[in-house]
């Protein structure tokens, strides 16, 4: 129930504000603690584990806090904190932002300021396009599918006497943060991220897998199937291109990035069509994931 709640929260809500977003919390944090200490890896290792350990304590401690009489209230209260960890719908207006900008210099602006830390200013429409489709099938993992899989293994692994769900979730999300902004390969993060980089690997490798398969299974599309299969470890990530190379599959589009990787190579440039029709497949992979997620949820309490 907590979990279907919380995507209903997601959907009318949308995000908090700004200076009530744990998420941005987490970030002020994660760059405060970069410009204080030296670009090496154990600095950067120490720097995860001081914020790992308070982002924990607090999920944990609010978690039993929260611990109401009265079960609707804790329903209620616990499902509006999972939601801050979710954010399905401020990904898919910031894909409409880019997809229904008026003209391609408004699209890259859009895409940079929204989507994709790259270097937009010479990308042509189709890239544009491209790199939006990326982005919605790789942050559905990111954003939805890998937060929910944590709290409901949380979930389980805790009990009714402890409930670890959010405490899970909080620390993958804290980790993921942590990757979209140390995980870059320049003199200053290369070594200082590298801890981070590969725990956020290993936290979703299982879910950045079942993201491209609930994007398989809703497109009804067997190629989905054939470049899943063929590309998704053609990333440098072990995980991004999982559903990045679904999506190309299901959409009969080909997704690249110029000198890192190919997928549907065969396949034609996208459009915005096809961004809008990636939306609506993720839209579904989104619901399909939530609607099992709760029912697991509710079965292994």
């Amino acid at each position: 129930m907590i979990i279907f709640i919380t995507w209903i929260l997601d959907l009318w809500l949308g995000e908090p504000p700004v200076r009530l977003h744990p998420v941005i919390w987490i970030g002020n944090y994660l760059r405060w603690v970069r410009k204080r200490l030296p670009p090496t890896f154990w600095a950067g290792a120490l720097a995860w584990l001081g914020g790992a350990i308070v982002v924990f304590g607090i999920a944990l401690f609010i978690t039993q806090i929260l611990n109401f009489k009265f079960f609707i209230l804790n329903l209620l209260t616990s499902a509006l904190l999972l939601k801050t960890l979710i954010a399905w719908r401020a990904l898919r207006e910031a894909a409409n932002e880019v997809l229904n900008a008026p003209d391609l210099p408004e699209m890259r602006k859009m895409l940079s300021w929204h989507l994709v830390s790259r270097n937009t200013s010479e990308l042509s429409e189709a890239e544009v396009c491209g790199a939006t489709i990326e982005s919605v099938a790789e942050n559905l993992s990111d954003s939805l599918i890998a937060p929910l899989f944590w709290f409901v293994i949380g979930q389980i692994l805790g009990g009714d006497n402890l409930p670890l769900g959010l405490a899970f979730a909080a620390l993958y999300r804290y980790t993921n943060t942590a990757d979209a902004m140390w995980g870059y390969r320049t003199p200053e993060l290369e070594y200082f991220g590298k801890w981070t980089a590969r725990l956020d690997d290993v936290l979703n490798l299982i879910p950045s897998r079942l993201t491209a398969l609930l994007i398989c299974v809703c497109s009804g599309n067997a190629r989905s199937w054939q470049i899943w299969w063929r590309d998704g470890l053609s990333t440098p990530s072990p995980n991004a291109g999982q559903p990045m190379s679904a999506a190309a599959g299901a959409l009969n589009v080909r997704l690249t990035k110029r000198n890192l990787y190919d997928l549907g190579r065969e396949l034609p440039d996208p459009t915005k069509l096809d961004g809008t029709r990636a939306i609506t497949l993720c839209a579904r992979a989104a619901w399909i994931g939530v609607i099992g997620y709760a029912a697991i949820n509710f079965f292994a309490q």
